[in-house]
């Protein structure tokens, strides 16, 4: 079992700039890929970025490259999204994810999740 906690979600003006935190505990993630994934009411979860365990392999949706950076600190078992310019069309809710082997972008593939931490862009 693999245990995730999000933090860092908040209200922010449309520009500015949050970053995630997600706590991971109960196994070794090195070999685990870590991702985020946002849903807002009545919509799918959608994939965010991903990054893989030892080679840290990244990918990201494609709307969101270049504004959200996701990073991993195996030592420390954290993944973090460093997400700028934050627009209001972000606003959502932010869940942590994992799963062994590689990066896909389907959330049915994800075995483990955070309960998500809320994220508010005010225009």
């Amino acid at each position: 079992q693999v245990q995730l906690v999000e933090s860092g979600g908040g209200l922010v003006q449309a520009g500015g700039s949050l970053r995630l935190s997600c706590a991971a505990s109960g196994r070794t993630l090195t070999m685990y890929v870590m991702a985020w994934f946002r849903q807002t009411p009545g919509k799918e979860r959608e994939f965010v970025a991903a990054v893989s365990g030892s080679r840290g392999n990244t990918d990201y949706a494609d709307s969101l490259k270049g504004r959200f950076s996701i990073s991993r600190d195996n030592a420390k078992n954290m993944v973090y999204l460093q997400m700028n310019s934050l627009k209001p069309e972000d606003t959502a809710v932010y869940y942590c994810a994992s799963r062994r082997t590689v990066i896909t972008r389907s959330q049915g593939d994800y075995a483990y999740w955070g309960q998500g931490t809320q994220v508010t862009v005010s225009s």
